[in-house]
Order: C-alpha cells, then sequence, then structure tokens
C-alpha cells in the first residue's frame, strides 16, 4: 500500500458522511496493511474472511476508487420492477386520485399500484418528488420585463459610484393582534402554545429602505400608504444621505409611487439626484427589502401577542434599531440573463399547459 493510497484510506476510515461499507472496507484494508491476517481483520470488524479477501482483491484491481463499490450483478436486488417505478412517477406528475383529492399520498398512490407507503416515499424521495407541497408562482406580463430587470439587475450587482441605492417598499396592514388567554411557556416536549383566536387591535403601515450596500435600514410607520406618505418618507430618505451623493431607489409600481406630489417634488431641480427605478410587475422577488421584510415578520411579528398599534410599533422600532447595530446586506448573486432565460423557460411551460387545457 502506497503512502498515497495510505493517507486516503486513513481519512475514509474515519468519515461519519461517507457509505458504511466503504468505512469498513478502508478499516480492514488498513489492518491487513498493519499485518494483521484476513481472519482476525474479519473477527475485529465483525464481518467474514471472505468478505475481507474480496475487498482486498478489489482494491488490488481497482486501487482506492475501488474501496466499497459494489460489484456489478451484487448487492440488495430492487423490491420492485422498474416498470413499475416509473408508473408510480408518471401517476404522481399526470393524474389525481379517483377521489379528486389535490394530490396523491404514499398510501393512495400504494393501494393504486400494489406496494407499501414506504417505497412510494423512498420513490419519491429519490424523484425529488414531493406532490403535498403548492408554491405561489406567477409570471410577469410587464411588455417592459427584461428592461426594468436588467436595469434593476445591473444597480445591484454593478452600483454607481458616489451614490447610495435604496430598496424601498411598504409592509401594509401590519396588525396589532392580542390572543384571547395568555401562551403557555415553552418545555422539554412541547412547544410554546398560543390561542387560535385573537383580538384585532388596530393596523399600522411599515415603510422600509433598506440601503444595499451596508444593510441598513431606514424605516418609519404611518396611519396609511397615501401619496403624502410616501413623499413624507421620500423627505425621510433624502435627509439621510448626504448631498454630494446620488440617490437610487428600487421600488414596485403602486400608483402612490408616482403620484401627483410625489412627481412634482422629484421634479424639482433640488432632486436632481434622485432616480427611481421600477421593479416589473408582479416582480416583488426583486426588491431585496422583501427580504428584510421576511426577517422581521419571521423573527419578531409572528406568533406574537401585541394589545395595541403603539405596543407594535414599539417592537418593530427596537427590532429595527437592533439591526442597524450589526447590519447584514442582502446579496443579489444571478445575472439578468439567467434569471431571462429561466423566465423564458417558465413561460413556454406555461404556454404548453394552457393549451394543454384548452385542447382537452
Amino acid at each position: 500500500m502506497s503512502s498515497a493510497d495510505r493517507v486516503v484510506l486513513e481519512r475514509l476510515s474515519r468519515s461519519t458522511g461517507a457509505p458504511h461499507r466503504r468505512v469498513v472496507a478502508a478499516k480492514a484494508l488498513l489492518a491487513l496493511a498493519d499485518g494483521r491476517s484476513v481472519r482476525s481483520t474479519a473477527a475485529a470488524l465483525g464481518s467474514y474472511p471472505n468478505t475481507v479477501s474480496r475487498w482486498r482483491d478489489r482494491y488490488l484491481a481497482g486501487g482506492v476508487e475501488a474501496v466499497g463499490v459494489i460489484a456489478p450483478g451484487r448487492g440488495r436486488k430492487p423490491e420492485i420492477d422498474g416498470a413499475t417505478v416509473e408508473a408510480i412517477v408518471s401517476d404522481t406528475l399526470h393524474t389525481v386520485p379517483d377521489d379528486e383529492s389535490t394530490a396523491w399520498s404514499t398510501r393512495t398512490m400504494g393501494d393504486r399500484h400494489g406496494v407499501g407507503k414506504d417505497t412510494v416515499a423512498r420513490i419519491w424521495k429519490a424523484r425529488n418528488l414531493r406532490p403535498w407541497r403548492v408554491e405561489t408562482f406567477k409570471l410577469s406580463n410587464d411588455p417592459n420585463f427584461e428592461t426594468k430587470l436588467v436595469d434593476v439587475v445591473g444597480l445591484y450587482l454593478d452600483p454607481p459610484e458616489r451614490a447610495v441605492v435604496f430598496s424601498f417598499d411598504e409592509k401594509t396592514q401590519c396588525q396589532a393582534l392580542d390572543r384571547t388567554q395568555p401562551s403557555l411557556p415553552m418545555k422539554p416536549g412541547r412547544a410554546r402554545t398560543m390561542t387560535h383566536d385573537y383580538k384585532r387591535n388596530g393596523t399600522i403601515d411599515l415603510f422600509a429602505a433598506l440601503n444595499i450596500a451596508t444593510g441598513e435600514v431606514l424605516h418609519r410607520t404611518r396611519k396609511r400608504h397615501a401619496s403624502v406618505d410616501v413623499l413624507g418618507f421620500f423627505k425621510w430618505i433624502d435627509l439621510h444621505v448626504p448631498k454630494d451623493l446620488d440617490v437610487h431607489v428600487v421600488l414596485d409600481n403602486l400608483s402612490a409611487h408616482s403620484a401627483p406630489p410625489v412627481k412634482d417634488w422629484l421634479d424639482h431641480p433640488k432632486r436632481a439626484r434622485w432616480h427611481l427605478h421600477f421593479t416589473p410587475t408582479s416582480a416583488s422577488w426583486l426588491n431585496l427589502v422583501e427580504g428584510w421584510f421576511a426577517q422581521l415578520t419571521n423573527r419578531r411579528l409572528r406568533n406574537r401577542s401585541f394589545d395595541s398599534v403603539a405596543a407594535l410599533t414599539e417592537a418593530i422600532d427596537v427590532w429595527a434599531s437592533h439591526w442597524n447595530d450589526d447590519p447584514k446586506p442582502f446579496v443579489w448573486h444571478r445575472s439578468a440573463e439567467q434569471i431571462i432565460a429561466k423566465v423564458r423557460r417558465g413561460r413556454a411551460t406555461l404556454d404548453r399547459v394552457i393549451k394543454s387545457a384548452t385542447d382537452h
């Protein structure tokens, strides 16, 4: 055994992620290389002499790459034939149960093909199929989708010099919900509890602008999100950006964002440094501040009780203040070309689905 092979086998013998048969085979080969007999090695590892001999012969024939590899024709035989597997996959993708349930379960699919539920579960796992899951999806119908996408993504990946780029949006109708009974505390074996019913104590609208370079967030809460509220927040942003820097803002197509009061303010020569970049319609995923809203919701607002709008506002202010103490930028990775290619594939698939539905 060469020193290079020994290094590889020693690493493999200590592995906690490699297949068990490879780990045991590596330990056996190391023991043989150290002078132990086949019989004593097999006894120490709880195996059989013939098995250890085969591991040795396979290593001598194929090197470390052959360690633990199951030879053709050996190993556990499939429990069901390939045709049944393909039929299960096809039915999962293209059919629904006779009772018109929205998706197959492992039991209903197993009954259909005469196999156990665990077999169906293994097939689904191997093919990465999850028929019980549904994800939201919508392709933008914006006629200027690609132009706007290239503009916004270009701003994320290559922001202009001597400028601050903000991702801006509103989180509307943040509800101050109070539960009808106190929660039971968490303890080993039981999660914290909350009542299913609640009392509404009002709503608030949250305005936020994420600095894409630093991760810092400017925010304010308002009672509504009309054009005067948008204008007030834009003025708030303007106060926080040094006068010698340009201001670029990524935002959606809400009518309040381009209403006359906002437009008149931006058209003033003093706001020549302001530049708005509108995302395509139905493309909120392109606005980075949505990630910050998700963090706020999941880590502070969801599964909490607020007995007033003031309590909700304070909770948002405190959480946002702590965020800005150690901000984390949201980094955009995908190029516009990659996104456009994916959207075109999605549109082609959607067109086929629509055509198939109309044909039937």
